[in-house]
């Protein structure tokens, strides 16, 4: 079985799960996912079966996006609702939409986020979530994140009760960025504590929630024999590069990885290229790392047609 499968994750399941559930339910071992969810975010997780899983990198290069919520008045060690109360700030009077909006415009762009203690970012051999479940802080090298487009998406809604205010929003953003983060950011900026109070994502490796797929959906697919019929081809998580229609010489050379020259193949301000033959991938090359005027194999996907 080759191929790739946008899963919908449903809340209370690991990535892992997913992958561990669908090994039994497809009946094979060579399966990987293209970006974790954390259990109580659902959505869009794109899978990868057979070749398909050399492919993952290039499905985590695509820009996702998600809908959720964020609330203002307290914030949790996890920066979302399954966290501890760390700090409480109580809402004493509504925020304008108009400065909501305003806030959320400042993230639009490049921005510098540190990631959460509770990710899976490695800081000396050892993931920071196995420090915070040791109770330890750690200091967190800052990364480059890329936001496209930040908007409200509700009415901002000022609940004097428990003193707090919510609202929810869309955001598309580019890989590695922490949309928990995100939410803890923009209470900072309008003077709150806060967290994510609640995170869908809703496309992911070029799919959408319409493409995706529960497990039960896929269990029913596969005992009716239809799996097939929802398999993506691997080229699908290479739209967004540019394509190379090789000729039959050409495709020879490049099955068996030869070095071309660069300036035959990449125009303009090109590093990589996907070679295709008879509309099947075939290699992706990238420049040489010391001959800037070669290009070489970055990954071969097909040696035989």
């Amino acid at each position: 079985m080759e191929g790739l499968l946008p899963v919908w994750k449903e809340i209370g399941m690991t990535s892992h799960d997913v992958v561990y559930k669908l090994r039994k339910i497809l009946k094979t071992k060579k399966i990987g996912h293209s970006g974790t969810l954390d259990p109580d975010v659902d959505g869009v997780l794109p899978v990868a079966i057979g070749k398909a899983t050399k492919t993952i990198e290039y499905m985590m290069d695509s820009e996702k996006v998600y809908t959720g919520e964020i609330t203002l008045g307290f914030s949790t060690t996890t920066e979302d609702r399954s966290g501890e109360i760390v700090e409480r700030k109580p809402v004493m009077e509504p925020v304008s939409e108009g400065e909501v909006d305003s806030v959320l415009q400042t993230f639009v762009g490049d921005i510098h986020q540190t990631p959460p203690m509770y990710s899976a970012v490695k800081v000396n051999g050892k993931r920071l979530y196995e420090y915070a479940r040791e109770g330890k802080e750690v200091e967190r090298p800052s990364r480059i994140a890329s936001v496209y487009q930040f908007k409200r998406t509700s009415s901002v809604i000022f609940n004097e009760e428990e003193q707090t205010i919510t609202f929810s929003f869309e955001v598309h953003c580019g890989k590695g960025t922490y949309v928990r983060t995100l939410a803890v950011d923009v209470g900072k900026s309008l003077g709150y504590p806060s967290h994510m109070s609640q995170l869908t994502r809703e496309s992911s490796g070029g799919f959408t929630r319409e493409q995706a797929y529960t497990l039960e959906e896929i269990k029913m697919l596969m005992d009716a024999e239809k799996i097939d019929n929802a398999l993506f081809p691997l080229e699908a998580a290479l739209n967004h590069l540019p394509k190379y229609i090789l000729t039959e010489d050409e495709y020879r050379n490049v099955k068996n990885g030869a070095r071309l020259d660069r300036q035959q193949y990449l125009t303009g301000s090109q590093d990589r290229l996907v070679f295709m033959f008879k509309d099947k991938a075939v290699a992706i090359y990238g420049v040489h790392p010391t001959k800037d005027q070669v290009i070489k194999p970055i990954k071969v996907l097909r040696n035989e047609l």
